[in-house]
C-alpha cells in the first residue's frame, strides 16, 4: 500500500453505492456484507413480449440462509422448503387473474430478507422464473438463470448457442470499518465499480477510485498506475 498521497486522499469524496441493474435488478440499503442479514429488493423491469407479469419464482442459492420473504402489492409470498427445512424458493403470484394488467405497462417489485453467505468479492445469483399472462389468458415464461455476468439478454452471434438471460445477483462485500481495511481477494474482480463507495483502493503501486478528481490524481502521480482489475490472491487496501 502506498500512503504518501495526502492530497489524493483529501480529494477523495465518499460516493453513495447503488446496485447494478439488469432486467430483474437487485437493490438494498447499503452493501450486502458477508455473514449478515440483508434485505434484497428484486425489481422486474418489464413483462414478456407485451404481456404483464403474473408470477415470479426466485430460487435461493446455497449459502443464503434465514430467508424470510416480504409480501408486496404484487402478491403474497409462498415459501418452498426442502426436507431439512431450508428455503429453496419463494413464489409471488397475483391474487387473481383480474389483477393482471391488459398490457406490459408497469414494473413490479418483491423483496426478501436473508443472511448472506461468507463469500466476499463474489456475486450470489438468484435464478428466477418470470411468468406472464396476456389479455387472453395465455401464459409465457422467461428463465433468468445466466451467471456469466455479460448481460447480453439472450442475444447470440451467428452459429453460437443462445445466451441465458442474466439471473439477478447480489455482490457480497467483506466486513469493513471506517478507515483502512486490508483484504486478500480470492475472486477475480473485473468491475471495480463495486468499490464506488470507497475513498480509494490500493494494490501495490496501483490505485483505483470512482471519484473523477482522485482518478486524475492517480493517473498523474509518479510511479502509480491505475488499478483496472484484481486477480485471485491479490492483497488490497481499501479506505472507507
Amino acid at each position: 500500500m502506498k500512503t504518501s498521497l495526502p492530497l489524493l486522499l483529501a480529494s477523495a469524496g465518499l460516493l453513495v453505492g447503488t446496485a447494478a441493474q439488469a432486467h430483474i435488478g437487485t437493490s438494498g440499503a447499503g452493501p450486502a456484507i458477508e455473514g449478515t442479514s440483508y434485505e434484497v429488493q428484486f425489481t422486474v423491469g418489464h413483462g414478456c413480449s407485451g404481456a404483464d407479469t403474473y408470477r415470479l419464482q426466485i430460487r435461493i442459492p446455497e449459502g443464503v440462509t434465514s430467508v424470510r420473504p416480504l409480501d408486496s402489492q404484487f402478491g403474497k409470498a409462498v415459501v418452498e422448503k426442502d426436507a431439512s427445512g431450508n428455503v429453496k424458493s419463494i413464489t409471488w403470484t397475483r391474487a387473481s387473474a383480474s389483477e393482471v394488467l391488459a398490457a406490459d405497462t408497469h414494473a413490479h417489485r418483491v423483496s426478501l430478507r436473508a443472511r448472506m453467505p461468507n463469500t466476499p468479492f463474489a456475486n450470489v445469483y438468484f435464478p428466477t422464473t418470470q411468468t406472464c399472462r396476456d389479455a387472453q389468458g395465455q401464459e409465457t415464461t422467461v428463465e433468468w438463470v445466466g451467471t456469466s455476468g455479460d448481460h447480453q439478454h439472450g442475444t447470440t452471434d451467428a452459429g453460437a448457442e443462445p445466451q441465458a438471460e442474466p439471473a439477478p445477483a447480489v455482490f457480497i462485500y467483506p466486513a469493513r470499518t471506517p478507515g483502512w481495511n486490508k483484504y486478500t481477494v480470492q475472486e477475480h474482480v473485473h468491475d471495480l465499480s463495486v468499490f464506488k463507495d470507497a475513498l480509494i483502493v490500493w494494490s501495490g503501486k496501483s490505485a483505483y477510485s470512482a471519484n473523477p478528481v482522485t482518478k486524475e490524481l492517480i493517473a498523474s502521480e509518479p510511479d502509480t498506475t491505475p488499478l483496472t482489475e484484481i486477480h485471485p490472491g491479490t492483497e488490497i487496501w481499501v479506505k472507507y
